[in-house]
């Protein structure tokens, strides 16, 4: 016995002939839909063709009706509106006649019937005319015995018999153009049964491969997929970290901010109080009027003064008491205030109480004297809107100016300043927003989640029995 192909000989020749089978089904569909498609357009033009025709003849008859009523009507009332059906009829005939001719150009036998159409109808119009003019002449006699005659009713028989061959004429090609369509149909139908049949075998033919192509897919998708899940899972623990770490560093500078503010206060404050009592003490003490020994106490009275001013200012800086000892509201109506009486630009300020942790409200002040810097020093604004309010389970603080605005500030010691503030907040799990657009103002707006309420106890477990 013969041995079996082996699958690596076999495998070029079954590939040549898929393709040429792929492109005579292709070639095969495409002429046969074209086919298809050119006879059926054929077919539906003719149709056309065909209704206009009847219509144009239609019309014909229509319109001689129309002349006729005229006709009667003007006899029978003398009223000359009921002529305007005979004037309109007129053109309209003329009209679909031409239509009639250009149809049948190119059929000898047809063109002489609607000749013979047109004689006829020509024969009624003068018949019609003839009638109206002997009525308008004055001569009843000869019209009224004009009407008895048979003449107009021979007349509309000849033209309907004429109408009715050509009727019959299209509707048998009507038949025709329909069982050509119907016949054009079917061979579509079954041209398109056996494509599909054929398409079907050459699908069954390679499904096995396409299967095991599909497998090695799935794989690799679900190989890159995992190691998309890693890198993604590696990313979010980095910026955790990253985001902790910040949180962290933040939290260590509050902390040598607050500890070097005491260190000022405890210290550098006690030293330079102290030298003030003892220069109030020695101007005491020295009794002399020399002027020059009263300058200098004078002038080292006044630089004491600037040191604890300057002192007072730094501890502000780094650590503001307000904040510390009264709450965020009230060391943000001071910075505004400040900001006023610095600046002489109006602040409009909504502020309600909002609970959140010592981080939270120290952030948030943050934000609020980067806000006010950089409106006082880059954006003119003549007004500044401040809103601090709980939204939610959110504490949401909102600063708007109306000043210049600024498309970009990449680089810029103001953009780096916001980026630290925008790090920070978001270090804390909130959402940090500028929109701004130069000549539209700046807006600022700042979400942080708000640290749960205690629960309220119940009476029965606030006074137990």
């Amino acid at each position: 016995m013969p041995s079996p192909p082996l699958p690596g000989r076999s495998a070029p020749w079954q590939t040549t002939l898929v393709i040429v089978l792929a492109v005579v089904l292709a070639l095969g569909a495409a002429v046969g839909s074209e086919w298809a498609y050119q006879r059926a357009l054929n077919s539906l033009a003719g149709l056309g063709a065909r209704d206009n025709a009847r219509t144009a003849i239609q019309t014909v008859m229509r319109r001689l009706l129309d002349m006729e009523t005229a006709q009667r009507g003007y006899l029978l009332t003398g009223r000359a509106q009921y002529l305007s059906p005979y004037q309109a009829a007129e053109s309209d005939i003329a009209h679909a006649v031409s239509r009639l001719r250009e149809h049948y150009r190119n059929d000898a036998e047809l063109l002489r019937m609607v000749d013979g159409l047109q004689e006829r109808v020509r024969e009624k119009i003068s018949e019609v005319t003839e009638t109206i003019a002997l009525y308008d002449a004055g001569s009843h006699a000869a019209w009224h015995g004009l009407m008895l005659t048979d003449i107009g009713r021979e007349k509309m028989e000849g033209v309907r018999r004429v109408a009715d061959v050509l009727l019959v004429t299209e509707e048998r090609r009507v038949a025709s153009e329909r069982a050509a369509i119907y016949r054009t149909l079917d061979l579509g139908r079954m041209a398109a049964h056996g494509l599909i049949l054929l398409s079907l075998l050459g699908y069954v033919f390679f499904l096995r491969k396409k299967l095991a192509l599909q497998n090695n897919q799935i794989q690799h998708a679900l190989h890159l997929q995992a190691e998309r899940d890693s890198l993604e899972l590696q990313v979010r623990q980095r910026t955790e970290e990253l985001a902790q770490l910040n949180l962290g560093l933040q939290e260590m500078r509050d902390g040598e901010r607050s500890g070097l503010a005491r260190a000022l206060h405890d210290d550098l404050g006690a030293l330079l109080t102290t030298a003030k009592l003892d220069v109030t003490r020695l101007r005491h003490a020295i009794d002399t009027t020399d002027p020059e020994v009263v300058n200098r106490l004078d002038h080292l009275s006044a630089a004491l003064d600037d040191g604890i001013s300057m002192k007072r200012r730094m501890m502000e800086e780094l650590m503001p008491l307000t904040l510390h000892n009264l709450g965020l509201q009230s060391a943000i109506e001071q910075q505004a205030g400040e900001f006023e009486q610095r600046t002489g630009v109006a602040v409009e300020r909504v502020l309600l109480p909002v609970l959140l942790e010592a981080s939270g409200e120290q952030a948030l002040f943050a934000v609020v004297q980067g806000a006010l810097s950089n409106v006082e020093r880059h954006s003119g604004a003549m007004q500044v809107s401040l809103r601090l309010a709980p939204d939610g389970a959110d504490a949401l603080l909102e600063i708007f100016d109306n000043g210049a605005g600024f498309a970009g500030t990449r680089g810029t010691a103001s953009a780096k300043g916001l980026r630290n503030l925008r790090h920070r907040i978001e270090s804390l799990g909130g959402q940090f927003s500028i929109n701004s657009l130069p000549g539209s103002g700046t807006r600022v707006q700042v979400r942080l989640p708000m640290r749960r309420q205690p629960a309220t106890p119940s009476s029965s477990e606030a006074n137990p029995i």
